[in-house]
């Protein structure tokens, strides 16, 4: 089995409704992410899936959220975009858009909110 990681980040405004704190004020983020992506073979090139075609994927997917207020997206029209579930949303989101090539499975997503704080969703 192999993985491969890619980084790339996003900026982007949320608030945490019903949530008793300071999170529940509009506030932004730059967020980073951490794509895993497994697979079993390699072509003829000796390659999982080119690095290039998967920065190129993930971007694709964090373009839905960049510059944006992230409760006002239709990802988050009925849950809270915590960074739990922005990690979930971009797994499924990226796992779509790699369909295209046979083998390759999103494993993990990281999401930063901070230094110091991050959100992982792995996939099934």
């Amino acid at each position: 089995m192999y993985e491969l990681l890619v980084r790339d980040t996003f900026a982007a405004a949320h608030r945490l409704q019903y949530y008793d704190g300071k999170c529940e004020n509009l506030h932004g983020h730059n967020y980073r992410i951490e794509a895993i992506v497994q697979t079993d073979r390699l072509n003829d090139l000796g390659l999982g899936i080119d690095f290039y075609r998967l920065k190129q994927e993930l971007a694709k997917v964090l373009d839905h959220f960049d510059h944006k207020l992230l409760n006002s997206t239709p990802y988050f029209s009925d849950q809270n975009p915590s960074a739990e579930n922005i990690a979930r949303t971009i797994c499924e989101l990226l796992q779509q858009g790699l369909s295209a090539y046979p083998g390759c499975r999103v494993s993990r997503v990281n999401v930063w909110e901070s230094d110091t704080s991050m959100a992982a969703y792995l996939a099934e």
